[in-house]
């Protein structure tokens, strides 16, 4: 795993488990909301994926980008895919996304050259 991805996945579970640990309902059962959200349903888990990693584009945050680019990843998502998703994020969005663009073409260029 590369260092980037390998330091964004470590900081992410730790921070998550130092706020769940502090037992408030409110961000439990958000998080909670959020998990089921990506769950299978009338739409596949791939296809949320790229949907919600469109929405993170257009709402410029970085961290959500690198969480779905990981998760759409896993999910076999290809490069061809993920810039046909990056085009759609670029229109909706406008120019103000390329700079996440490229933040998250680098990191998808990590995952893709991950051999692990």
């Amino acid at each position: 795993m590369s260092t980037m991805v390998k330091e964004f996945n470590d900081y992410r579970t730790r921070m998550n488990e130092v706020i769940l640990s502090k037992n408030n309902l409110v961000i439990k059962r958000l998080w909670n909301l959020d998990t089921n959200t990506y769950a299978e349903g009338v739409l596949d888990v791939k296809t949320k994926e790229l949907l919600g990693l469109v929405a993170s584009m257009v709402l410029r945050c970085d961290d959500c980008i690198k969480y779905h680019l990981g998760k759409s990843h896993e999910l076999g998502v290809t490069t061809e895919q993920m810039y046909e998703v990056f085009a759609v994020a670029n229109i909706v969005g406008g120019t103000i996304v390329i700079p996440h663009t490229r933040r998250a073409a680098e990191y998808w260029e990590e995952l893709a050259n991950d051999k692990n």
